[in-house]
């Protein structure tokens, strides 16, 4: 295995990619002192894993990322690959060669590469264990290499020793497992803690878990018993209720048969009623009929008053027509005259229109001569001012460029003041920079002061740390306490949630229909009333009461819905039910009022409740006519004052009937089918709550975890501060580096806006020049214009006296237009005028015939208008005698109505004693219904105390009845478990569950105690192996490295000896190592005694015996023989030959004679400031090539 190459990019002063290749011999890197030669070292030694920036003789990591120049700037990150031969297998890799590669970013982010995968740091380090490579080996041989071996502390020469011994991988084995030794004991001190806190735990609990036991057997008896006495009674209790069940059937089918009845003559009276309307309806047909006809005689009655009328506008009609025949004949003779005058002018304006008509042709002509000396004077005036247009132009084009200069000369202003602005701006920051400085020095020795107090504040965290477990130890109790509680609640919720799913407490026939029509097989059923109403908690007892049996009535849409139900319930034999139809319920009407007023009144009992309105009818029916009294006094004294006329509950439950009949006596205060919502909707309440509370708990258990939390990260952090301090001292002292590079870089800032500032005013100079030349230009464009355009005026003045004459011309020409015109206006309208006077001539004569003709029409019209009076006369009477027809027939009819209305009254009175009847039947299936309800009240609580007590279904309880033998015995039974479990005390029933858990944990404690103990052992075992291994193997290979030792120092030096003495070899593991050297002809010597030269030639020998004895694949000398003289150095090379057939040396060197002995040369230049470049030459070739040795 040997070093291939090495590639560096961005390292140091190698800011391109510089590739360095190595074949199997001796490479020397020379070059000028500051040339960046021992940067390619240092790029090994950082590849291979080198943390410390003080090795990388830096001072912080960054330093290893080209920083830039004056003329190249500073790169983002540094990387190097070494590429290592593995073709002898050194590696354990399948690969022949292997490349570590290295790169770290300007942002603090490093990543390493082995073969192109990313790795962590400690793949890296592990990979050059044991090879005498790697940051702590000895394959990069630099001064502090040297100095660590000439160090008076013997101490610091193991690890130099340990990587040669072959034991460092060992060493590494065995920290690791001291470390998980010493985490093994801390966890076996945990874990004892927690077996004797356990300990105090498990002997009260295991008393309690008996005593819990010994309850439950006494329990489980005493549910058994109970619950086969109360089923018993149960059985009983229905039994009698059976009967009366019948007979209640019986008085609701007889009720209901009265209900028929009374319906029936209900629809009697309403019969009689509708023929009523009907006779009504017919007489108001045979009034309105009139009424048409009366319509038609008054329309008769005006249309011979419009004939009379028209006769006689025709009588005066022609009296006007005979007075304006008279007039005609005096006209006829002043039209003749008129028509003699108009005829004369016409002649006259014929005369007058010949004369203006020559006048106007010789104006024309005098206008044409006009505008034609007109036209050409208009042609020069143009051609003038054409060129003034253009002389004018070149003017405004002048001036826009006078504009885009002085736009330029203000940028130019505006750029100035800005560049001026900044180099302000750059003195401020300037002044910025020397006082942050200054405050990063204050802060330097704030960080010292901090150091100092950290102490104490370490002390104070840990004191909090334990107030926050006791903290947080009580908030757990309190949430697990809510967390029971919270269970409870819910557990008695499901139970009532379920009994509301199954319908308990309702009959099997409601449990049937209500089943089916969830199942969708009954349409429109609503639900039980019991269902369907909210009740508040204060009048649940009374309206219970109130509803009786008709809370397991059930509401649909239809009497159709309450018939298939019906049918339904007879197929499946499931018992008889109640269904109130919406369609057909009818509210009840309490029209007692002034009860509201009374003492005691607390209200309806519709009006008390809570449902949806669509069931308004349903419970008005039901509770209109019951009134809730607060107690029995004040419903007796309502019942007397208002005659027993409704139905009266007290809060208590007590009901005084319609009739007098009281029902009363002790409630169940167990939850009944109304109370059981309002009881799940408070529980729901409370479960909220007490939810509210515990996630409150929950806060405040994760408040008091995130207190002891914060308060361990406190402890932890004030105490990583401490070790964090140092560093920030560090980074202090770079923040000042920092500063000074921004002063220069600042510096640099000003000196370019100075620059910036001569190069903006000599464009100004430029600009203001052209500024003058496009002035002078404007000045000669404007007086050329000038005069073009007063020669151009005098022409405008030429122009302007032949229009003056063009317009006397035309003025003239437009007078005689205009008389002309007014002359052939009047032509026109004298010749107008004379036709009409002759039409309106003939008109006279022939409109005379035309009157004539109109007097003799007028006197036809009136004749035929006689007529038509005397048909409308005739139809009048007609009608007339129609009405007295349809008069007699509507006193017919309402002889009729009164017959029917005899037959709707005496209806009406069957009907009322049919009602009396029917309320007394009420008042009987009332009776047997409070008896019925009673019933079911005592049943429901058999079935409340299974339920409250044991949480058990009457289905549930049948499936654990036991058969007894009497039941006063079981009785008897029942009392001696109850003083039995009496006796036991208080019994805590989680002691069991908690004994469990408890000595459950106690006993997993109890085992992973002794798993930790074996595994200390175990761990103690191996450390001692390790050390034992380490022992044989340093001890053997001390000896021979010893030896080598003594013998390279022999051939070095030429003579004398040398040896390696451990200070205490019953701790050769950490004793210190000494050596003693005797040059030859000198005294035995110990190290510190000799000179610079001998000791760095003794260390040398050393590294050289080292590498006899455990020889690295490559080996990097960094100048270690610049304190020999030059016969030492020539020793010093021919003994790196020697070696090199079994190391590959790479030697960074100044010295002559090591370069002479050195196969390939690499040579390190800065031709560019801080910037590295090699130049290289293969010795070999070179002496091959002039054939020289």
């Amino acid at each position: 295995m040997y070093l291939k190459a090495l590639e560096i990019q961005g390292f140091k002063s190698f800011p391109d990619k510089t590739v360095l290749t190595f074949d199997q011999d001796i490479t020397a890197i020379v070059g000028p002192n500051g040339s960046g030669k021992s940067n390619i070292s240092d790029a090994i030694r950082w590849v291979m894993g080198e943390q410390s920036t003080k090795a990388l003789r830096g001072g912080k990591m960054e330093d290893v990322i080209f920083g830039g120049t004056q003329r190249r700037k500073q790169l983002g990150f540094a990387e190097v690959s070494l590429v290592l031969d593995n073709s002898g297998r050194l590696f354990d890799m399948e690969e022949s060669e292997v490349m570590v590669t290295r790169r770290y970013y300007r942002s603090g982010e490093s990543e390493y590469f082995i073969n192109r995968h990313a790795v962590r740091l400690r793949d890296v380090n592990e990979l050059f264990m044991d090879t005498g490579l790697g940051r702590e080996g000895y394959s990069i041989i630099g001064q502090g290499k040297i100095d660590e071996i000439l160090s008076v502390k013997s101490a610091d020469r193991r690890e130099v020793f340990e990587e040669a011994a072959g034991i460092s991988r060992y060493r590494h084995r065995k920290e690791e497992a001291e470390r998980k030794l010493e985490r093994t004991q801390e966890n076996l001190v945990r874990i004892n803690d927690k077996i004797d806190e356990l300990e105090l735990q498990v002997e009260p609990l295991r008393a309690q878990s008996e005593k819990a036991r010994k309850y439950l057997v006494l329990r489980d008896e005493l549910r058994g018993l109970e619950i086969s006495v109360w089923l018993d009674q149960l059985d009983r209790l229905r039994s009698s209720a059976r009967k009366l069940l019948s007979d209640y059937d019986n008085a609701v089918r007889q009720k209901g048969e009265a209900q028929q009845a009374l319906e029936s003559l209900y629809a009697a009276a309403e019969g009689y009623a509708a023929q009523m309307r009907e006779k009504d309806m017919e007489a108001e047909g045979i009034r309105f009929q009139m009424q048409q006809r009366q319509a038609d005689a008054n329309e008769c009655e005006r249309a011979v008053a419009v004939l009379k009328a028209r006769i006689q506008s025709n009588l005066e009609n022609a009296d006007r027509v005979r007075r304006e025949l008279e007039a005609q004949e005096g006209r006829a003779g002043s039209i003749s005259g008129q028509i003699a005058e108009r005829q004369a002018r016409l002649t006259e304006i014929a005369g007058r229109m010949e004369a203006l008509q020559a006048e106007r042709a010789a104006a024309e002509e005098a206008g044409r001569q006009v505008s034609q000396s007109a036209g050409t004077l208009q042609a020069e005036l143009e051609a003038l001012r054409q060129k003034e247009a253009v002389e004018t132009a070149s003017a405004a084009e002048a001036r826009a460029l006078l504009s885009a200069l002085a736009a330029a000369a203000q940028e130019l202003l505006d750029r100035d003041e800005a560049v001026r602005q900044e180099l302000a701006e750059g003195e401020q920051k300037l002044s910025v920079t020397r006082e942050e400085a200054a405050r990063a020095g204050k802060e330097l020795a704030k960080a010292r002061e901090d150091r100092d107090s950290l102490l104490n504040i370490i002390s104070g965290y840990t004191m909090r740390l334990d107030s926050r477990e006791k903290k947080a130890r009580a908030a757990e109790e309190a949430h697990v306490k809510l967390q029971m509680e919270e269970n409870a609640v819910a557990s008695r919720i499901h139970m009532l949630a379920e009994m509301e799913k199954l319908y308990e407490g309702y009959s099997k026939a409601v449990k049937l229909v209500m089943g089916e029509a969830e199942r969708g097989n009954l349409k429109h059923i609503h639900g039980p009333v019991a269902g369907l109403i909210h009740v508040p908690d204060r009048y649940a007892v009374a309206v219970e009461i109130a509803l009786g049996g008709a809370m397991q009535h059930v509401v649909v849409d239809s009497e159709a819905d309450g018939k298939a139900a019906i049918q339904y319930l007879k197929r499946r034999d499931g018992g008889r039910c109640t269904f109130l139809p919406l369609n057909t319920i009818r509210p009840s009407d309490f029209r007692e009022r002034g009860a509201a007023q009374e003492p005691g009144f607390v209200g309806l009992g519709d009006e008390l409740v809570e449902f949806d309105p669509r069931y308004a009818k349903i419970f008005s029916n039901l509770l209109g006519r019951t009134v809730i009294a607060e107690d029995m006094d004040a419903a007796i004294a309502m019942a007397r004052k208002y005659g027993h006329r409704f139905k009266i509950v007290t809060l208590d439950g007590q009901v005084l009937n319609p009739g007098g009949s009281m029902t009363g006596g002790s409630v169940s205060r167990s939850a009944g089918i109304l109370s059981r919502a309002n009881e799940l909707e408070r529980l729901q309440t409370q479960s909220e709550a007490i939810r509210a509370q515990r996630a409150e708990a929950q806060r405040a258990v994760e408040e008091a975890r995130r207190e002891r939390t914060a308060a361990a990260y406190e402890l932890e952090t004030a105490q990583a501060q401490r070790r964090e301090l140092e560093d920030s001292i560090l980074k202090l002292e770079e923040r000042g580096a920092h500063f000074a590079q921004m002063l220069e870089s600042q510096e640099t800032q000003r000196g370019e806006l100075r620059g910036e500032l001569e190069q903006i005013e000599a464009r100004s100079r430029r600009t203001e020049e052209d500024t003058r030349n496009a002035r002078a230009r404007i000045q000669a464009l404007e007086g050329s214009a000038a005069a073009l355009h007063t020669e151009a005026e005098g022409k405008a003045a030429g122009q302007d006296d032949l229009k003056a004459r063009m317009e006397q011309v035309n003025e003239n020409a437009a007078r005689l237009n205009l008389e002309l015109a007014a002359l052939e206006a009047e032509q026109a309208a004298s010749r107008q005028a004379l036709s009409e006077l002759e039409s309106l001539r003939a008109d006279i004569t022939g409109d005379r015939a035309e009157r004539e003709t109109m007097l003799a029409q007028f006197q036809e019209k009136n004749g035929t208008l006689t007529a038509q009076i005397g048909e409308k006369e005739s139809v009048l009477q007609t009608i007339r005698e129609e009405n007295r027809e349809k008069e007699e027939a509507i006193q017919r009819l309402n002889q009729e109505k009164l017959a029917l209305e005899g037959e709707r009254n005496r209806a009406d009175r069957e009907s009322r004693d049919k009602n009396a009847e029917l309320l007394s039947m009420e008042r009987e299936v009332s009776v047997l219904e409070q008896k019925k309800v009673a019933a079911e009240l005592e049943e429901k609580q058999i079935l409340d105390k299974l339920w409250e007590t044991y949480q058990l279904s009457h289905e549930a309880a049948r499936t654990q009845r036991q058969t007894l033998e009497s039941i006063p015995k079981a009785q008897r039974r029942i009392g001696e478990l109850k003083r039995a479990i009496s006796g036991l005390g208080n019994i805590n029933l989680d002691a069991i569950e908690e004994f469990q858990r408890v000595n459950e944990r106690y006993t997993y404690l109890t085992g992973q105690r002794d798993d930790v103990q074996k595994s200390k052992t175990e761990l103690e075992r191996v450390i001692a192996d390790i050390t034992g291994e380490m022992k044989a193997i340093f001890a053997q290979q001390f000896s021979i490295i010893n030896q080598a030792f003594g013998e390279t120092f022999l051939e070095l030096f030429g003579g004398g000896k040398a040896t390696l003495e451990l200070e205490d070899e019953t701790d050769i593991l950490n004793c210190g190592i000494e050596i003693r050297v005797q040059p030859p002809g000198k005294a035995l010597k110990v190290l510190s005694l000799l000179s610079g030269g001998e000791k760095a030639f003794v260390a040398i020998a050393l590294y050289f015996a080292i590498l006899k004895v455990r020889p690295t694949p490559f080996c990097v000398m960094d100048e270690i023989e610049a304190a020999l003289d030059d016969a030492n150095v020539t020793r010093f090379a021919r003994y790196l030959r020697q070696m090199a057939d079994r190391t590959q040396f790479i030697v960074i060197t100044h010295r002559r004679g090591t370069m002479e002995e050195a196969d390939v040369l690499y040579g390190v230049t800065m031709q560019e400031q801080g910037i590295s470049r090699l130049l290289t030459i293969n010795l070999n070739d070179v002496e091959a090539e002039l054939k020289i040795k």
